[in-house]
């Protein structure tokens, strides 16, 4: 007998809204989970060349907790392309300045690169605060289980 693989059509595709609040939680712990969900890998029916995943949106992302001495040595750099061009900044101005920069870095390091991988990066949505302008689509609330 011969076991055939399951293909899902684009139709046959279900695409729902979670919504995750970051309060308290690690980022790199979050960002996978996150990350799995946006590909679609907690789905039965998860093919890895196709876009069978849901939409994220992450609040609170202002309250991530970075482990360790992170928040002082983590550096984000920013490079502008000129010479002398290059920008670094530590976790905590990152987190002042612009909060939800943590969330997305995190998750897109784990994001396959390329056409697929930047079309499932677009499902994601971070926000700072606990507000978000996603009520029409009556996301989901997720709680994430960290091991």
């Amino acid at each position: 007998m011969e076991q055939k693989t399951y293909l899902p059509k684009v139709n046959e595709i279900e695409r729902n809204w979670h919504v995750i609040d970051a309060d308290g939680l690690v980022l790199g712990r979050l960002a996978v989970q996150i990350a799995n969900i946006l590909r679609g890998k907690n789905k039965a029916i998860f093919t890895p060349h196709l876009d069978c995943g849901d939409f994220v949106v992450v609040i609170n992302a202002e309250k991530v907790v970075l482990t360790g001495r992170k928040s002082t040595d983590k550096i984000y750099q920013d490079y502008s392309g000129y010479i002398g061009g290059l920008k670094e900044q530590t976790a905590d101005v990152v987190r002042a300045k612009n909060p939800e920069r943590m969330i997305l870095d995190a998750v897109w390091g784990m994001m396959p690169k390329g056409r697929l991988g930047r079309a499932q990066f677009k499902k994601l949505r971070v926000y700072a605060g606990p507000d978000h302008p996603h009520a029409a689509q009556k996301a989901q609330p997720l709680a994430i289980t960290l091991s």
